[in-house]
């Protein structure tokens, strides 16, 4: 297990990384989780550790993308309600399942995700007259289901997240990313706190990649103000798509 300011300096490191990849791809996890594991964590130690770690890409991304949250607060509120509701159902599962239990079907998911971020502008249209005002029963059922899988496991619970919402409102990619933070932000926050008090969370490092997070995702956060919406979304896409591929070839190979 690293140890010592250099781990602990290096894991600070991999939370900018994280953070930064989180606030403008949703992809967190892909620095952040594997960081842990190449420090010695356990699997199951690393991801309550990477949950509650990840509070701080939720915290640096809402300050960095105050003005593009300024507004949203109607719509985010119930959003924020659902996804925290799934949070809590996701971390209860992780803390009496296997966590093995999810890895022949998140592949499928994050592909699946990644696919329907790239063609978000089409499908939004087609589904502009039913949910982009508001929250409907569909986007509810889905948001409650990625609120669940962002407590459970969390890997691209972010494009998830990112794949619904540009289908089902109608706004600027850098103000639906904005959204995006706080809805999966609020799903990890009670799965965290879940966590916290199993005795299994590793705090060290927790705190080095919290801190380092908090950097990177306020980063992100501006920068996604200036990227041009297609390239980034694509972009996106693609990297959920290397993500699902990887993750794939980890559960079927063995």
């Amino acid at each position: 297990m690293i140890t010592g300011p250099g781990g602990f300096l290096l894991l600070v490191l991999a939370g900018v990384g994280a953070g930064l990849t989180g606030a403008t791809a949703g992809l967190a996890s892909l620095v952040s989780y594997p960081a842990l594991l190449a420090a010695g964590l356990p699997p199951v130690v690393a991801n309550m550790t990477n949950t509650v770690a990840m509070l701080g890409t939720t915290a640096g991304a809402a300050v960095g993308a105050r003005p593009e949250l300024k507004g949203q607060g109607r719509r985010l509120l119930p959003l924020c309600l659902i996804t925290t509701a799934g949070g809590a159902c996701g971390g209860l599962v992780l803390l009496v399942s296997s966590p093995d239990a999810f890895t022949v079907v998140v592949p499928w998911l994050i592909g699946g995700a990644s696919v329907v971020l790239m063609a978000g502008p089409r499908l939004r249209r087609m589904a502009e007259h039913s949910e982009h005002r508001g929250i409907g029963p569909l986007t509810a059922i889905a948001a409650f289901l990625v609120g669940v899988y962002g407590g459970y496991f969390g890997a691209a619970a972010g494009v998830l997240m990112l794949a619904l919402l540009t289908t089902v409102w109608s706004q600027s990619l850098a103000r639906t990313n904005a959204a995006k933070n706080i809805a999966t932000g609020t799903a990890n926050l009670i799965a965290a706190l879940v966590f916290a008090f199993t005795g299994k969370v590793f705090w060290p490092a927790a705190i080095a990649v919290c801190l380092g997070s908090v950097a990177g995702s306020w980063l992100g956060s501006v920068v996604v103000r200036y990227l041009p919406a297609t390239p980034l979304r694509i972009a996106i896409g693609l990297g959920g798509l290397s993500l699902a591929v990887v993750l794939g070839w980890q559960a079927y190979s063995g």
